[in-house]
């Protein structure tokens, strides 16, 4: 029987799971198959992006999966290049026809860019996205508590989510503590860390044998507990299938204290800084 995967519930009325399946890195021709393995092991929540140039293999995956569009979660993201009020209002119509779809379950801005100072621009066409049903709900990525405070300040809307990087070494403890307050839900990218160091951590690898479960399963059990969505990606099935498994595996409080005192700080950060971060 495939596992049940928890609901949250956006400040906009609508729900997410908070397992979903992510697909960066991925190229298009492999993420129609993939996409279609994490489907048949469960996984209804799918998160792409335009820079990972592969929404038409996502696309192929959802039409040929034989799951009514309704039961599907489709993320996609508009991209740093892509910002400005009429860019994105194209941008998202053009991920939209390599997706197949006529709409998307959730839009989010990719980056902050703070320097280009397009962010409020482009998060106001993704309200109006919304107000034309070709996103259900919008959110962010990659954004300080400053700049979420600048988009509320600026629209009286804010994000139901930002998705940020998050990890045991990197928890973003402040910025969830803010989210928190403002109905905002927190969504880990990379959140089982890069290069492999996290998966060979002893604290991790004593925490697993414990429970008799992988360190991914564990890592990935914490955000859980911690109330992040959360979307680790695999491209090999029976890593897809073991972290779905994640489900099963509920950790107790002293497990908890152990994972979370691995904080490092902002020394425990793998990728670009969203204060400084200005790429294309």
């Amino acid at each position: 029987m495939t596992q049940t995967v928890p609901e949250l519930t956006f400040h906009d009325g609508n729900t997410i799971d908070q397992l979903g399946y992510g697909v960066w890195q991925v190229p298009d021709a492999e993420a129609e198959i993939v996409v279609g393995k994490a489907i048949d092991a469960g996984y209804r929540h799918i998160d792409t992006a335009k820079i990972y140039g592969n929404e038409e293999g996502v696309g192929r995956a959802i039409a040929s999966a034989g799951i009514p569009r309704e039961e599907l979660f489709i993320t996609t993201k508009v991209w740093n290049a892509d910002q400005g009020y009429e860019n994105t209002l194209a941008a998202a119509d053009a991920s939209l026809q390599r997706l197949g779809l006529d709409y998307v379950d959730l839009y989010l801005i990719h980056w902050l860019q703070p320097k280009r100072g397009t962010y409020v621009d482009t998060w106001k066409a993704l309200i109006q996205l919304q107000k034309d049903g070709k996103a259900k709900s919008i959110g962010v990525c990659n954004f300080t508590v400053e700049a979420l405070e600048e988009l509320y300040a600026e629209t009286g809307v804010r994000p139901v989510i930002n998705q940020v990087e998050t990890h045991p070494y990197f928890p973003q403890s402040e910025l969830r503590a803010y989210e928190a307050q403002h109905g905002i839900l927190h969504e880990s990218w990379s959140p089982l860390g890069q290069g492999g160091d996290l998966l060979t951590d002893p604290v991790l690898v004593k925490i697993a044998e414990k429970h008799s479960a992988s360190v991914a399963q564990v890592v990935i059990a914490w955000h859980l507990a911690l109330g992040n969505v959360v979307i680790p990606k695999s491209v090999t099935e029976s890593r897809i299938i073991e972290n779905f498994a994640s489900l099963e595996l509920t950790l107790d409080d002293e497990d908890l204290a152990e994972i979370n005192s691995l904080d490092r700080g902002a020394e425990g950060r793998i990728a670009a800084d969203p204060a400084t971060a200005d790429f294309a």
